[in-house]
């Protein structure tokens, strides 16, 4: 025999061997052995990870009742969250609702056989649309964001009260800190941030009916800066149309994606001066064009690459790009999705929240699928119209849900896979 054959023969049969071998390691009477399959926790027993690598903490926050005078009143769309620590929370929320119980099904055949309202199964109440819903209005089709009050039902004070738009609530879900003072300031928080960068802890609130970015002091006594002008919508240094997200480089350069109505990147320097912006309008929803863009609504950086991630939205696709926005890539989202906000920590993890399907995704850098959880619910660990989310020092993933009109603590499992946990986020200037 020859010594090129034999030597291929003794190959073939050292990876048969092996693979025979990891056959069998794998199994145990036939049954996979435990940590081989993608459970979040690999020796979990029963279940169906609804909640993925979580607990979620029940009931966190505590009811708006805990504030006086507000025993009848509930949390109102929450729009945005941040975790400055694991007891200083941010809640971002367009006003209160009236606190309601699911009503009893009603039979309803006048719209159709074999309907009923509510729909059992799913949530009763979208705390963002209706004539009579959290605060501002709007909702027609083309409503433009100055006719939001004109364009409300309700009445203020009965069905939705414009109070307590920015709150803090610690650890355990008590509100201890209120920002009351500036709700006559805002028209409709969309975000909330702390640049993680910057050690004197400024925090950041966009305002997309206001078309401006607001900075404040960390204690929210003084508004130190203003980016865009408030009340009018543009496209250029010092306007914006709509803003949703935020985000930054080391060097504290910030990214603004703009937004609703715009449909571009806006850069900024560390001193908030204007530096560049890119994007156009696309034709949505099948836009495949690099750099044309139809609602850009999710926004994240990785601190080492600097590649700049958008949601392309309404185009359900995610764009890549430099810092300086020349187009690198992208890939598609799952239809029907509507992915609303984007998180890359501080282990450079790049997860998407979807509002549509009501799942946190994970990609590798290049949009290859890691992992997914998530299901739609209205009951403890549930999701509806997933809008920001935030992680503490601690790992706690911290949801916020604008239909649900909720914010969420969700706590790493005992023995959680640690790929599946969405990484701790960059605290580069502060602790």
């Amino acid at each position: 025999m020859r010594p090129a054959l034999r030597t291929l023969i003794t190959i073939s049969i050292g990876i048969l061997f092996g693979f025979l071998l990891a056959t069998r390691q794998l199994t145990v009477h036939g049954q996979v052995k435990p940590g081989a399959g993608f459970a979040a926790v690999p020796d979990d027993k029963g279940g169906w990870d609804l909640t993925g690598p979580y607990d979620v903490a029940r009931g966190w926050p505590k009811p708006m009742s805990q504030l006086p005078g507000h025993e009848k009143w509930g949390w109102g769309s929450v729009e945005g969250i941040f975790a400055e620590s694991p007891n200083r929370i941010f809640i971002a929320q367009r006003g209160e609702l009236p606190v309601l119980t699911r009503p009893p099904q009603t039979p309803v055949p006048q719209f159709g056989p074999s309907l009923s309202f509510p729909t059992a199964q799913v949530p009763f109440r979208n705390a963002s649309q209706g004539p009579v819903a959290a605060l501002p209005g709007g909702g027609a089709p083309g409503a433009k964001p100055e006719d939001a009050d004109k364009l409300w039902k309700g009445t203020k004070g009965l069905d939705a009260r414009w109070e307590h738009n920015l709150v803090v609530v610690d650890a355990e879900g008590n509100i201890t800190e209120q920002w009351t003072q500036w709700d006559s300031l805002f028209k409709r928080l969309h975000a909330v941030y702390i640049n993680p960068y910057d050690p004197e802890k400024h925090v950041w609130i966009v305002d997309d009916y206001n078309h401006a970015v607001f900075k404040f002091s960390h204690d929210g006594k003084q508004l130190v800066e203003t980016i865009g002008t408030p009340g009018q919508a543009g496209a250029d240094g010092t306007h914006f149309n709509r803003p949703t997200f935020l985000a930054w480089l080391p060097d504290s350069t910030m990214f603004v994606s703009d937004g609703y109505n715009g449909t571009r990147v806006a850069k900024f320097d560390k001193n908030g001066k204007f530096l560049l912006d890119w994007g156009l309008k696309g034709n949505p929803p099948n836009e495949t064009r690099p750099g044309y863009f139809n609602v850009v609504h999710g926004l994240a950086v990785d601190p080492v690459s600097k590649r700049v991630y958008v949601s392309d939205r309404g185009n359900r696709r995610m764009q890549v790009f430099d810092e300086n926005g020349k187009f690198i890539e992208q890939w598609p989202f799952a239809q029907p999705s509507s992915v609303n906000f984007l998180y890359v920590g501080a282990d450079r993890g790049l997860w998407a929240f979807d509002d549509t399907t009501a799942k946190i995704v994970k990609y590798d850098p290049h949009g290859h699928l890691l992992y997914a959880w998530g299901t739609l619910g209205d009951w403890p660990g549930g999701l509806f119209n997933i809008h920001g989310a935030s992680v503490d020092q601690e790992g706690n993933l911290y949801i916020a849900e604008v239909a649900n009109g909720r914010a969420q603590k969700f706590v790493p499992r005992r023995g959680a896979n640690p790929n599946f946990i969405v990484g701790k986020p960059v605290y580069s200037a502060w602790k």
